[in-house]
């Protein structure tokens, strides 16, 4: 069986590289409000997302994850938009809930031609000083936590075919 969406599920790649060219608002947008529908527990939608586009606040960001991996390279990869996701550390499924919104926004990316690639040390970041400032900044609720990222933009690369499938990972009752 085969349709648009198995095939998307199936080409997504990770990407590493990224053009220096912003994505359209309509692109950001539409990856956006996919998040909105990606499921959550209970149907709460407590995840909020925050895109970063502007220079200097690509900049801040950059740089303490980075800290936290302890490099002075990009961990986003030089892609031109990231889009943050927080989630409330009360819920139950948090982690889970905010994990759907960032594989529904990389399978909506995908599907519409941008690259895009998960990235890690969220929670790290905004548990600084200098995170929590963001946050409240940004109208976050106290309670929140980063969970993870989306590295967003025009692949500067081919896409790399996926990896043969491993065996032995589905077993039926």
């Amino acid at each position: 069986m085969e349709n648009d969406v198995l095939k998307n599920i199936k080409t997504r790649r990770s990407i590493r590289k990224y053009k220096q060219m912003q994505i359209t608002e309509e692109e950001l947008q539409t990856v956006l409000e996919a998040g909105t529908y990606a499921p959550s527990g209970r149907g709460i939608q407590c995840p909020i997302l925050v895109a970063v586009q502007d220079q200097e606040t690509m900049a801040q960001i950059v740089k303490m994850n980075a800290a936290v991996m302890g490099t002075d390279k990009n961990p986003y990869y030089g892609a031109p938009a990231v889009v943050l996701v927080f989630a409330p550390t009360d819920r139950l499924t948090y982690i889970e809930d905010a994990s759907c919104v960032l594989d529904t926004m990389m399978l909506a990316a995908h599907s519409i031609g941008l690259a895009s690639c998960w990235i890690h040390r969220e929670r790290e970041m905004f548990e600084t000083e200098e995170g929590r400032a963001l946050m409240a900044k940004w109208g976050i609720p106290e309670g929140y936590a980063g969970i993870g990222s989306l590295a967003l933009g025009y692949a500067d690369c081919e896409l790399p075919q996926p990896p043969e499938r491993k065996p032995g990972r589905i077993i039926r009752v």
